[in-house]
This record gives C-alpha cells, structure tokens and sequence, in this order.
C-alpha cells in the first residue's frame, strides 16, 4: 500500500470527489476541516471531514486521512493513512505508516521509517517478512494506543486494542488487546 498511496489519490481525486474542495493544487478536504494559519499541507493529500491540523503541522504529501482525525502541532506526517478518529496531537513523526481507526499516539511518538543501514525493512515476528522498502514506519490496528515518548522502529505493528507504556521503544510485531509494558513484558487484556 505504501508504494501506491500518491497513485491512490491521483485516481480518487480524477473521478471527484463528494463533499471535499480542493483548497489549493492536489490538496482536497472535507467539510468542516480546521487548518490553522502556521499548519503546512503539501500536496497530493485528502483530509477526511471533521480533521483538524493543529499549528506547525506538516503534512508532506502522499497523505491520506480518515474523518475525524487530529494532525498535531508540530508533528510530521508524510506517505501514511490515517483511518477514521486517529489521534496524533503534539510532537509525533508518522512516516511511511499506517494508523488504523481511533489509533492514539502519545506526545513525542515517532514512527521511525528509515533503518540506521538503509537496507530494505524486515517486519520481525514469528517468521520474517521482507518489505523491498527502504522506507517502512508503522502499522497500528483500531484503537491501539502508543504513550508518550515512543519509538516504533521500522516495521513496527502493534495490534487492535494495545496499548503502550511510554517510553517504550519496540520493534516487530504485537499481538490485539495486550498492554506492552516492554518489547519484553507483555500482558494479555482481560
């Protein structure tokens, strides 16, 4: 998905579409977006209704989001989807991602895209899934919720239902509804 998010939005945005205007070349909204004087949308990008990007936020192409959504203030997003209600309020990186409905990140989560080597992304789990990408950040389910001060190396996915604790630095992939106290500590939700 991530290689064709701009294709996406081309073919989207050539059919029309319902409710959104295009606010300035290859940048669409929805009703009722709030975007504030200092934010910064690069194109191409569509911004689902009801979304708010919040001061100094930087929307750098290839972005895509859900109704409902807050970009942050001076956060970062560029090639990602953001589903419906996602939450990135202050201080986020969200690279080459994929934040799933309601997903939350804390103040100061980055999703890191790029690996220190710069050789193609591996998502770890029980087996290896090699990306061809040289750019992966994270793939968060519905309602997974990240603490403040995260770091989800590249490849990172985090289940429906997880959460977090802050200052967690993670790699690979978690399981739905856990509480990931550490990479190493993690518990099943009852």
């Amino acid at each position: 998905m991530l290689p064709e998010i701009a294709d996406h939005i081309k073919k989207l945005t050539e059919k029309g579409l319902s409710g959104f205007t295009e606010i300035s070349k290859g940048v669409w909204v929805g009703e009722k977006v709030k975007i504030y004087p200092t934010a910064t949308v690069e194109a191409p990008a569509i911004i689902g209704s009801g979304t708010e990007i919040r001061p100094g936020a930087y929307i750098r192409g290839n972005v895509i989001t859900g109704k409902n959504c807050v970009l942050g203030n001076s956060s970062e997003f560029k090639n990602c989807v953001l589903l419906d209600g996602v939450q990135a309020p202050h201080y986020n990186y969200v690279g080459d991602s994929v934040l799933g409905n309601k997903a939350h990140l804390g103040a100061g989560t980055i999703c890191s895209n790029l690996k220190s080597d710069g050789k193609p992304v591996v998502v770890h789990g029980k087996k290896d899934y090699p990306t061809g990408l040289r750019k992966v950040g994270a793939i968060l389910g519905d309602n997974a919720d990240v603490g403040c001060s995260c770091v989800l190396n590249p490849g990172t996915v985090i289940g429906n239902n997880t959460s977090v604790y802050p200052n967690t630095t993670l790699r690979g992939i978690y399981p739905e509804n856990c509480i990931i106290k550490s990479s190493s500590n993690i518990v099943k939700r009852i």
